[in-house]
């Protein structure tokens, strides 16, 4: 293989790959990492807002997390309009809803039932999971 053939061959696979869809990032809706951390957001706001008086939120760190997870969503190619139109659909936003919600009833914390959500923020926290690092015991 010539010296031209062997610079050549990389930049046309990857033309090609961008060309087929193969490099093609799924919506915001269906990527995993993004939807988890949406649904924790969503589930340690319902905690700190049913418990208010035993549960607070750490509003400076999930602000950080919330500019973070735009942040890593940019580095992985998602346009800024795309992210911004996600965050606004209404339809994506029901669906993290009905997930936090389903968690939230799962695990004992239903309705407006206080000492349930009471009990899962303290869980979250001890736990060190994602809606737990967002919330604080008082």
């Amino acid at each position: 293989m010539n010296r031209v053939a062997r610079i050549a061959l990389p930049f046309a696979l990857v033309a090609m790959m961008v060309g087929t869809g193969a490099g093609a990032l799924e919506p915001l809706g269906q990527n995993k990492y993004v939807v988890d951390r949406l649904v924790a957001a969503r589930i340690a706001d319902r905690i700190r807002k049913t418990c208010p008086a035993e549960i607070g939120a750490r509003m400076v760190y999930a602000f950080g997390q919330a500019y973070a997870l735009q942040s890593w969503a940019t580095n992985q190619g998602y346009p800024k309009v795309e992210i911004k139109r996600f965050l606004k659909d209404k339809a994506e936003k029901r669906k993290v809803y009905d997930v936090a919600e389903k968690y939230l009833a799962a695990n004992g914390a239903a309705g407006d039932d206080v000492a349930g959500f009471c009990a899962l923020g303290k869980k979250e926290i001890a736990a060190g999971s994602i809606a737990g690092s967002l919330i604080y015991e008082k």
